[in-house]
């Protein structure tokens, strides 16, 4: 399969202290999910594990052909154990005055879109909804317009009226549909116009009460990312836990590298044409302590039908890898921890027993991705967390054949994105 290069590139910073010095521009700030929460810690890991293999169910769900109606990456789960798989918002708002509506930050989608009256059916969410007669700068889309083409397969839906219209459907039942529109949005006190989002006049399904909807941030046509045509943006994660929020940076004020060059690496993005929307990167290995793991080089490739690679995503929360990775992955640590492992169904997670008596931190071996051109060794605390007695690795396996690196292994790093 050919693999599309592109000369966007992700730059890896380990430089949260440099945060304060951040020049201004347009910013926005992003609040995890579970910010001001009285979980614990290991509370708060359960959490991520469950958000995670919600993700990875969808995720899964794109690598077979799309169906009439366009499917989005969004955050319903199933109505059995309410799991879902938000993980950090973006707060803006819409329309002319402003509305204000706190949205999901999602990597892995390109349409945005949040609920509007008319409603037919709702979800609860922490702002009254979008109404778009109090605005004067609301338009709806004619189906003639380009960006039409770009939300149904194989061709776009027209009201009666040749409005353009959107319908994403899940597979546990959940659903938004409505209209494609035209209006302004507010980051900060930056006004953003000609913005083109969803107007769900029918959401329907499982979704958090402190989301209003989606904000896309993937590589496709209609994300937040691609129409404000700054072509850069970063962000960073803040600290598993921490309550204060992490800031996404765009256009020019988002270009680390004018910072100390011993700090950046760089590794290319690439385009999977079956799945154009996600950020794929070239992984060419592992190494945990002193050892490069034994893992043949094409199983992090993209295989011909578009399945497998490896993404970077926002939406999950540990990074997961398929089932034959993982077995080698933990293998490795078990082997060089030598630390009896903790059983139980507490966490699902490669858990191991601290001794009561030691008195210092345990250092676990060493983890690095090993990245085309860039080898990016993480900081303990972004792949093993220890509690009380207790260290678990904060990486899972998956079923699938694709490696999602989550926002877990991303804390305290910037990530910067050229796109192209």
């Amino acid at each position: 399969m050919m693999q599309h290069m592109v000369s966007t590139l992700l730059l890896l910073l380990s430089l949260l202290s440099l945060s304060h010095s951040l020049p201004d521009g347009l910013r926005a700030e992003l609040t995890h999910v579970d910010a001001g929460s009285n979980y614990t810690k290991l509370e708060l890991l359960q959490r991520m594990v469950h958000r995670s293999k919600t993700r990875a169910r969808f995720l899964a769900s794109t690598n077979t052909d799309f169906s009439e109606d366009f499917i989005i990456p969004s955050f319903p789960s199933s109505n059995d154990n309410k799991t879902y798989h938000n993980e950090f918002l973006i707060k803006l708002s819409i329309g002319t005055p402003p509305q204000p509506f706190v949205l999901t930050l999602d990597t892995g989608s390109d349409l945005i879109w949040t609920q509007c009256q008319p409603l037919v059916h709702n979800f609860s969410q922490p702002y009254p909804f979008f109404n778009p007669k109090k605005s004067s700068t609301f338009f709806y889309t004619l189906c003639s317009f380009p960006l039409c083409n770009e939300i149904d397969i194989p061709e776009p839906q027209c009201s009666t009226q040749n409005l353009c219209m959107y319908n994403a459907s899940y597979g546990d039942g959940s659903y938004t549909s409505g209209f494609l529109a035209r209006e302004t949005f507010t980051l900060g006190s930056t006004p953003l116009t000609n913005v083109f989002f969803g107007c769900g006049n029918d959401n329907v399904g499982v979704y958090r009460s402190n989301e209003c909807g989606i904000a896309g941030f993937g590589r496709g046509t209609l994300s937040l990312i691609s129409q404000l045509g700054y072509g850069q943006f970063a962000y960073c994660f803040t600290s598993f836990g921490e309550s204060k929020s992490s800031p996404v940076l765009f256009g020019s004020t988002a270009d680390l590298r004018r910072y100390e060059k011993g700090l950046i690496q760089s590794t290319p993005f690439f385009v999977n044409p079956i799945h154009p929307i996600f950020y794929y990167l070239y992984l060419k290995g592992i190494t945990v302590g002193a050892m490069l793991l034994p893992i043949p080089p094409l199983t992090f490739a993209v295989k011909s039908d578009g399945s497998g690679g490896v993404i970077i995503d926002s939406g999950t929360a540990i990074t997961s890898f398929p089932e034959a990775v993982f077995d080698i992955v933990t293998s490795a640590f078990i082997s060089q921890v030598k630390l009896p492992v903790v059983k139980g169904d507490f966490v699902d997670l490669l858990c191991f027993s601290l001794p009561s008596a030691s008195s210092q931190k345990f250092q676990p071996p060493k983890f690095i991705f090993h990245f085309e051109g860039a080898d990016l060794e993480l900081p303990p605390e972004n792949y093993m967390h220890q509690e009380k007695q207790m260290a678990c690795l904060a990486m899972s396996g998956d079923s699938g054949p694709r490696t999602v690196i989550g926002n877990f292994q991303q804390q305290r790093i910037f990530m910067y994105s050229m796109i192209s």
